[in-house]
């Protein structure tokens, strides 16, 4: 499985790499903290019979292992997608974003 980190990720955004960012986690989480992915809730997404394979997929959640569970689950029915999984889930930037270093 594909993984990548937040600084990765905002590395793409800053050289304009197109991709889609999913957020696995449920709508009050979502509410709470988000990066800005489109909510699909875990137990939708691994039902989806459509999926855009066009572009890689930023799969996440809050600490990687809801996004790998979806990974997991869509390799085999979209073997063509490029799926990557943040690693560590957005909790790794919630623990940056109270460093005092981090602007």
């Amino acid at each position: 499985m594909k993984n990548i980190d937040y600084q990765e990720l905002q590395d793409w955004i800053k050289q304009g790499k197109i991709f889609q960012l999913i957020d696995v986690r449920e709508q009050d989480e979502h509410d709470t903290f988000n990066i800005g992915g489109t909510l699909t809730p875990l137990s939708i997404f691994v039902k989806t019979t459509e999926l855009d394979t066009s572009t890689p997929l930023v799969i996440y959640c809050k600490r990687g292992i809801r996004s790998q569970i979806a990974i997991q689950r869509l390799t085999s029915r979209f073997p063509e997608a490029d799926f990557y999984n943040l690693k560590n889930g957005i909790l790794d930037l919630l623990n940056i974003s109270q460093n005092p270093d981090f602007h």
